[in-house]
């Protein structure tokens, strides 16, 4: 490293209860760089921020801040030294403004109120530093959508002035030209002589971004090397500590068959959203949305799941046409389905609840007879859950906010699971999760279509929908502007589909290599 250390950690200890989360763990961080850190969901890298944010206090170790030991009881203790985190967790209160929340750990005072129109010059100038000049001040962070919101978490955190900016999957709901913007912002903030540290899931960003790279395992940092010296499989292997295999389970080939498909909708159309969609989806078929994020997508699983009012078209179960009213009516017996949310910690979870709680609560009024739930048909529902879905957790009666975000998704999952749904729609499901923890779930999902569900699977990465899907339908302003399958499923046609480029040849020049 060619600059001196503004941070240090050394020796860095934290239990709970029996969960080693960080064990002899150090990182150095230095002024001007981005470092990444990397490491599968539960390898201690949440932990080790919390305690450098004052969120959490450390059982052993020290920390030191231009050489000067420090420590923190409180995240406001840290901000004031200039250590600013931005979790993936938002912090923002939905009910509020966007100027109300950028200032509201210290909003601008005037004869004893609230400035105002200083408040309103302060949000201005954080939004503009983040790339969002766009976003109002004024307006309700609960009429933004979920990137928007993300977008005012970063100003809100550049509003503090930090020295050292910490960023824990802070693009995982950013559309495409926001992650630009950002990675422009951080670019500028390393020339500033900021120090940043950078947690993602994305090879690609950290490819781009990051200077140095420390690699955590099992509550241990096991490898910090420059960036670019290393491969994704040599990086990978660290991550997990074994060998890495093809990350896409293969896919079985297609064989028609001469029944109706499981979930098939008709012209389906809502508000400005979706225009005139129609598609099918057969037993044992895994059908993705692909497209620009915003098109419709999310519109689409939430009217099949009985969400959304004043749908036209029509929805057929089984080939016969069928009113979905509620989420109620969607998940009955009868039609079977169920919705993984894009958004575990406020749709998927009740995270002060346990992990026991959250599993079964999809699934009471199967395990239950006459308002009394049957604790041995629980039980070994939620046992057969864990072995499935590998889920860990040091108990079942611990808060499920404190298992890592991969353990997390998997509660969610599982707690459909439990329904045995033979439709199963997600919404974005490895947002912000490891590598080890997706190539899990790819291979359960292979294993629920060749199983007979029928599973429709949006995703923002197009990797996951080439590598998972048996079809891909493309979606812009909310209407299916193709479907790509067999050899035209590309990364080159996806794209150009997505942003509706008049290329009637991209899937035949994307085969030929052009």
């Amino acid at each position: 490293m060619d600059v001196a250390p503004i941070f240090r950690m050394e020796g860095i200890s934290k239990r709970y209860g029996g969960v080693r989360a960080l064990e002899n763990a150090a990182l150095t961080v230095a002024p001007g760089r981005i470092h990444a850190i990397l490491g599968e969901n539960g390898a201690g890298k949440s932990t080790l921020i919390k305690v450098m944010a004052g969120v959490v206090a450390p059982d052993e170790g020290r920390m030191t801040l231009e050489g000067r030991e420090v420590k923190f009881a409180s995240p406001s203790a840290a901000n004031e030294a200039g250590i600013v985190c931005i979790f993936q967790e938002l912090s923002l209160i939905p009910e509020l403004t966007v100027a109300d929340n950028i200032v509201i750990s210290n909003p601008p005072k005037r004869f004893g109120m609230i400035d105002r129109k200083q408040q309103r010059r302060i949000a201005e100038d954080a939004l503009a530093r983040a790339g969002a000049e766009d976003i109002h001040p004024l307006a309700l962070v609960k009429d933004l959508p979920l990137s928007r919101r993300q977008m005012v978490e970063i100003a809100k955190a550049l509003a503090r002035k930090p020295r050292i900016l910490i960023l824990d999957e802070a693009t995982s709901a950013l559309t495409a030209a926001d992650v630009s913007k950002i990675f422009a912002v951080l670019k500028r903030l390393r020339s500033e002589g900021l120090a940043l540290l950078y947690i993602s899931h994305r090879m690609n960003e950290i490819a781009e971004l990051a200077d140095e790279c420390t690699v955590f395992r099992n509550g241990r940092n096991v490898a910090t090397y420059a960036a670019g010296t290393k491969s994704d499989t040599e990086v990978v292997e660290l991550m997990i500590g074994r060998e890495y295999s093809h990350i896409f389970p293969p896919k079985p080939p297609r064989i028609p068959v001469d029944r109706p498909p499981v979930l098939e909708c008709r012209n389906l159309s809502w508000a400005d959203r979706l225009n005139d969609i129609s598609l099918t989806v057969d037993a044992g078929e895994v059908v993705g949305l692909g497209g620009l994020d915003g098109q419709g997508q999310r519109e689409l699983l939430l009217a099949f799941f009985g969400v959304l009012r004043g749908l036209s078209g029509e929805v057929l179960i089984d080939g016969k046409p069928i009113r979905i009213s509620s989420p109620a009516a969607a998940r009955d017996k009868k039609i079977g389905m169920a919705l993984i949310p894009e958004d575990r910690k406020t749709e998927g979870l009740m995270l002060p609840m346990t992990v026991r709680e959250n599993l079964s609560f999809a699934a009471l009024d199967l395990l239950a007879r006459g308002g009394v739930i049957n604790r041995g048909a629980e039980e070994g529902l939620i046992d057969e859950m864990i072995r499935l879905l590998a889920i860990r957790t040091a108990g079942l009666d611990i808060p499920v906010g404190t298992l890592s975000g991969g353990n997390q998704q998997k509660v969610v999952i599982a707690k459909w699971l439990m329904r045995h749904p033979r439709i199963i729609l997600l919404n974005d499901p490895t947002r912000g999760i490891d590598v080890g923890t997706k190539q899990e779930m790819y291979q359960l999902l292979r294993r629920l279509a060749d199983a007979g569900a029928a599973i429709v699977f949006y995703s923002t990465d197009y990797d996951e929908l080439i590598g998972c899907c048996d079809r891909v339908l493309v979606l812009y302003e909310g209407a299916v502007k193709c479907e790509l399958a067999g050899d035209d499923l590309t990364e080159r046609a996806l794209i150009a589909s997505a942003l509706d480029i008049d290329d009637r040849d991209v899937a035949l020049r994307a085969r030929m290599g052009a």
